[in-house]
């Protein structure tokens, strides 16, 4: 196994319920919910963290936001809001170094992220 835990997931390498998927983008379930609905959002090459990102990002990373945006009408949590979360280095607690975007709702949320 590779030593990024997400491009072992986009490798099949590691079993996981894939939510979404097409070229360059994968979705699934976080194995720890923060809420009802918390799915994390990756694309398939491997980036480090936001501060990795490059121009020839913009197109990628703004596709990973429209995703999170068709997946939250799908799971029924889109007229009530919800949040999406971008963890950046030890301080940002980015647990996974590999880019990955948060989409997290279905319930009342506080401000630290954990349910009301």
């Amino acid at each position: 196994m590779s030593e990024c835990l997400f491009c072992d997931i986009v490798k099949n390498k590691l079993p996981t319920e894939v939510i979404y998927e097409d070229g360059l983008i994968m979705a699934f379930n976080d194995i720890h919910p923060l809420a009802p609905v918390h799915i994390l959002i990756i694309p398939k090459i491997h980036v480090v963290s936001i501060n990795n990102l490059e121009e020839k990002n913009i197109e990628l990373i703004g596709k990973i936001i429209l995703v999170a945006k068709k997946l939250a009408k799908e799971k029924g949590i889109a007229e009530n809001g919800y949040k999406l979360l971008f963890r950046t280095g030890k301080h940002g607690q980015q647990e996974v170094p590999h880019v990955h975007l948060h989409l997290i709702g279905g319930a009342q949320l506080k401000e630290d992220i954990s349910l009301a």
